[in-house]
């Protein structure tokens, strides 16, 4: 199968994506040069963390734009340009960049693809200077801020996308962006509240707070949302938008669970995040609801017990790898992908749809679904 790196260069998708970055980040820079030179270190943060991006979303978008776009010279009249599309693209990204950089604040994490996380780097500069205050404090502030700062660039990017276009292609497209924004932000505060509230006693209850937190945070806006907008702005209807929806979600579960596999078992090699490191932040995923409830005692107490500890070494996290697998949940989660993908998989298939648009997302999605980072 072909990598997911491979599939989103074709057509330039990612050339086009990274070209627009590029440029959104040099304007970005002349604009506030004025204000200090220390803000000049914003973009090279910025810069860094979409850097490492997979362009998914941005391909998912691309391809949905160009399956529901009949011919080869475009559109109907109105609906976006390729230039339009992988400006959305771009702006999916910035999007992705802030959903990140809170996201790396709000579980403490440590790294990211390979790197320090904004907020552990931008402590490190603190203590490195000798500056006053808490270091930790002022990574946080200030990866909070930085995450501002890409969505105002992702909002800049949608915008400039949608002056192509005609009044209701800007309106579907416009619905379904802001949709995406809102629901990310509901699904990040989900994933907060379920860290916190009590759990372990009831593991149905558990299990479906733990995929209301995927589809909102993390499954309608990895796959479902860029899949729409590819559609919306190729001028489809509201029924082929709704089609997209009933594909892209179970697509995008199917993601995010394959995610939190990777999460545990994951080379850090490839995923740029060390060994457990979701262990280790207290994620209550699907996998660990399952192997909580269908684990033997004195492994699901195991596993209750190391949930959440930063200490956890590698010859831990093995012996809780252990106990993952002997509970049978890593074969329930990947059972579960199947039985979301499959479904989602053959109605893309049987799509009435342009090709090589069709073909595209389908290859997208089943990389997507069955990857290693």
């Amino acid at each position: 199968m072909s990598s997911t790196p491979a599939l989103v260069d074709v057509d330039d998708v990612r050339a086009g994506v990274d070209q627009r970055l590029a440029e959104h980040l040099e304007a970005l820079r002349r604009e506030v040069a004025p204000v200090d030179a220390d803000c000049d270190r914003l973009v090279d943060s910025l810069a860094e963390i979409l850097s490492g991006g997979k362009r998914l979303r941005a391909a998912f978008c691309y391809w949905s734009w160009r399956a529901h776009t009949p011919g080869t010279d475009g559109s109907p009249a109105g609906a976006a340009t390729r230039d339009a599309v992988l400006r959305m693209g771009a702006a999916l990204e910035l999007f992705q960049a802030a959903a990140l950089l809170h996201d790396d604040v709000m579980d403490s994490s440590d790294t990211r693809r390979g790197r320090p996380a904004a907020h552990r780097a931008y402590a490190t500069l603190h203590r490195e200077r000798g500056w006053s205050g808490p270091p930790d404090r002022f990574g946080e502030s200030a990866a909070i801020l930085l995450g501002d700062l890409a969505l105002i660039a992702s909002e800049r990017e949608a915008a400039d996308a949608l002056e192509q276009v005609d009044r209701a292609v800007r309106r579907r497209t416009r619905g379904v962006f802001d949709l995406m924004r809102t629901e990310v932000t509901a699904g990040q505060y989900l994933d907060v509240l379920a860290q916190s509230v009590p759990w372990g006693e009831d593991p149905v209850a558990d299990e479906a707070r733990a995929r209301a937190v995927i589809r909102a945070k993390s499954a309608r806006y990895s796959v479902e949302h860029p899949v729409t907008l590819g559609a919306a702005l190729a001028g489809a209807d509201d029924d082929a938008l709704a089609a997209c929806r009933a594909i892209g979600l179970p697509l995008g579960e199917a993601f995010q669970l394959r995610d939190d596999l990777l999460g545990v078992f994951g080379d850090p090699r490839a995923t740029g995040k060390p060994a457990g490191d979701d262990l280790r932040e207290g994620k209550r995923t699907v996998l660990v609801v399952r192997a909580l409830h269908h684990g033997a005692p004195a492994d699901s107490a195991m596993v209750r017990d190391a949930l959440g500890r930063q200490d956890l070494d590698d010859d831990a996290v093995a012996e809780i790898r252990g106990a993952l697998v002997r509970s049978g949940a890593v074969r329930q989660v990947e059972a579960l992908i199947g039985e979301l993908a499959g479904p989602a998989m053959a109605r893309l298939a049987a799509a009435d749809l342009a090709e090589p648009g069709r073909s595209m997302l389908g290859r997208l999605a089943a990389a997507a679904v069955d990857r290693h980072a």
